[in-house]
């Protein structure tokens, strides 16, 4: 059986070998068909990749509670009236995160997040930055690892020590070449001592813009409890707090004076932010209990802050789902598309086969006549177009594997070729070589020897 395939390939060659262009032009659609597929596919795995590295970022059990302008709505004689009876709320605080964390289930870890932009100053460098204060199981809800030196200890926290683990660019520019476990930076007005750093964390442009996150290389962490003693407490308003508010509306709420009108994300008091925290990371214990947590969440927070929605609560988790489920119905059209190529190829491998049919009857009447069965006959010509296909995916991986980088290095899009891809590009185009040519191998095979003979 084995020397009658190499036999039947030594004349597909010969044949080929006779009409070299034509079998060339016959496998471009197969040559394209597989470069495109392979390239497409490429680019899919590399959405899906950007998509794995949001999820990373952003933590796929993670709900974030972040707090929002309060939105109302009414007629304007309504809202007058309204602005009368405000209730008013005392906003995102450190109140809130010991209650979820007494009452709500299936919480495994929380986190708040205090964010201040001020300056990093070492041996003459100085550089704007943002001092985050973060609790000890920030690090591990966001997947961040500290590579050199420790988390905070539990002592540092409760004492409101002035430490922090700064992020590894921050090392690379104020301690180039030096060790800076120990070691003092000022941030704004106060000296922290390093007590670890952060492993570097890849982060590009494009997730800073979607996802709305910082680049964490450059950011400084030091305790929540030393951030809102030594640096800032915006639930607590001061006699400079009204000095610089430049006439905003400080009213009394819960026991103590706060800003009535909304805040952004960070800023001072002054700036009309009375929220005490800028985030709250909540990490349940498995993503099926997010949106329900995020439901509770919502409830006990509208009930804690006197009705006033002043928050939003964000699951990273659905959001990302919905991202990659469009990113994949996109990747599974672009694949069709390039897939229609390979049909193309097919049938031009099935009008060329059946036109060389035509053209050697004479030979196919001699190879019967002398004792060669309808299964040889076919067996030729299927040979034939399997080689033309399998030749042309060969060329068409290489091809795609120039068009993943070219698509990669020009457009600055992510592309990763599997060796998944390339067996399915390279299966699909030997199918199509065995569905298009069997037709006129088949047709080949009926054709009387006695008639094949007398054709001219």
């Amino acid at each position: 059986m084995l020397q009658k395939i190499l036999y039947n390939f030594d004349i597909a060659l010969e044949a080929i070998q006779r009409n070299k262009l034509r079998a060339f032009l016959t496998s471009l659609g197969i040559i394209f068909g597989v470069s495109s597929v392979i390239a497409m596919l490429a680019i899919g795995n590399g959405a899906q990749q950007e998509v794995l590295t949001q999820m990373q970022l952003l933590g796929t059990n993670n709900v974030i509670v972040q707090p929002v302008v309060e939105q109302r709505q009414g007629s304007v004689n309504e809202g007058e009236e309204q602005q009368q009876s405000t209730k008013f709320s005392p906003g995102l605080t450190m109140e809130d995160l010991n209650t979820i964390r007494e009452l709500v289930p299936e919480v495994e870890k929380l986190s708040p997040e205090i964010v201040y932009e001020t300056n990093f100053i070492r041996e003459a460098r100085m550089r704007t930055g943002k001092l985050v204060g973060v609790n000890t199981d920030y690090f591990d809800i966001s997947n961040f690892e500290v590579i050199e030196g420790s988390n905070f200890s539990e002592v540092q926290i409760n004492e409101a020590d002035p430490v922090c683990v700064i992020g590894y660019d921050v090392k690379t520019r104020f301690f180039a070449g030096e060790d800076p476990i120990g070691k003092k930076i000022k941030v704004g007005h106060l000296w922290l001592t390093v007590v670890g750093v952060l492993e570097k964390k890849e982060v590009s442009t494009e997730n800073i813009e979607n996802l709305g996150i910082r680049n964490f290389n450059l950011d400084i962490y030091a305790p929540v409890s030393t951030v809102l003693l030594r640096f800032k407490n915006r639930a607590v308003v001061t006699s400079n707090d009204l000095q610089q508010g430049g006439g905003s509306t400080v009213v009394m709420g819960g026991g103590m004076m706060i800003f009535s009108s909304g805040g952004s994300s960070s800023g001072d008091a002054g700036d009309g932010n009375y929220n005490q925290l800028d985030r709250l990371i909540v990490k349940v214990t498995d993503t099926k209990y997010s949106g329900t947590i995020a439901e509770i969440l919502s409830r006990m927070l509208k009930r804690r802050h006197n009705n006033v929605v002043d928050f939003e609560i964000i699951v990273p988790e659905q959001l990302l789902q919905q991202e990659q489920q469009t990113k994949r119905i996109f990747n599974i059209v672009l694949s069709t598309i390039a897939s229609i190529s390979l049909i193309v190829g097919g049938i031009g491998i099935m009008n060329i086969m059946l036109a060389s049919v035509v053209e050697r009857f004479r030979e196919i009447g001699v190879r019967m006549a002398v004792g060669a069965q309808k299964k040889d006959i076919e067996l030729q010509f299927l040979t034939e177009a399997l080689t033309i296909s399998i030749t042309g995916g060969f060329l068409g991986i290489v091809l795609g594997l120039a068009f993943s980088y070219v698509i990669e290095v020009t457009a600055d899009i992510a592309t990763i070729v599997t060796p998944i891809s390339i067996f399915i590009s390279f299966g699909v185009a030997v199918l199509i070589g065995v569905v298009f040519g069997y037709y006129p191998a088949k047709r080949a095979a009926k054709h009387d020897p006695v008639h094949a003979l007398r054709h001219e």
